[in-house]
């Protein structure tokens, strides 16, 4: 009888486990935004991997923006747990003030995640800027041949009311097939957790930030 139990509980726990990811590549988002499409989205051709994650902000799209064009390892940090991404010697400090410097990106631009010479990346990692339609759309991409995935990761602000907006993170990666790619989506997968509390944590910073007394951010 053990092995049928050992079955049922093995199956449970995938059941569980799927409809955790399924929660959480959708954490605050409404039926109407996850059903959207968003720039970028054309960029990687189906079947494609999708989350869409979203908060409310209470301050103008363009309050908002100048926040998020900050974006990036060596500018404004990616507003997360600093401390976390420090302990693992990534240098990463989210900016407490907007900085004139960081509010200009262009096509094709870097947004550093991770510096050059950090440990198992020793040439960094970036994402490329796809598309800058401020204070409304940031797209971010990466793909071969310099990076392994294929995928966008798209920031849309939308206002819903005066003064009231969302803030939508939609990423998007393409599932190639093969057994190389099928060892790289398990990879993606056992990290989706920690990418989904520090994307979490990025989203409710920019609220803290975009939030506060305009003579704070300054």
């Amino acid at each position: 009888m053990r092995a049928p139990r050992v079955l049922l509980g093995a199956a449970a726990a995938g059941f569980l486990g799927y409809r955790l990811i399924g929660w959480m590549s959708g954490w605050g988002a409404s039926d109407e935004e996850l059903a959207a499409s968003y720039p970028g989205d054309e960029l990687i051709d189906s079947p494609a991997d999708q989350t869409t994650m979203a908060v409310t902000i209470a301050a103008p799209a363009e309050v908002i923006w100048s926040w998020l064009v900050q974006l990036g390892q060596d500018r404004g940090g990616m507003y997360s747990y600093d401390g976390l991404e420090q302990a693992i010697g990534l240098d990463i400090h989210s900016a407490e003030t907007i900085n004139p410097a960081w509010q200009h990106l262009e096509p094709d631009d870097r947004v550093q995640l991770v510096p050059p010479g950090w440990g198992p990346l020793p040439d960094g990692y970036a994402f490329r800027v796809s598309l800058v339609d401020p204070p409304h759309t940031l797209v971010l991409r990466q793909g071969p041949p310099q990076d392994p995935w294929d995928g966008v990761w798209t920031f849309a602000i939308r206002e819903v009311g005066p003064g009231l907006c969302r803030l939508v993170s939609r990423t998007r990666t393409h599932r190639n097939p093969g057994l190389a790619q099928a060892a790289l989506r398990s990879t993606t997968t056992l990290g989706a957790p920690i990418t989904w509390v520090m994307t979490r944590k990025m989203l409710l910073t920019l609220k803290e930030r975009a939030e506060r007394p305009a003579d704070l951010a300054r």
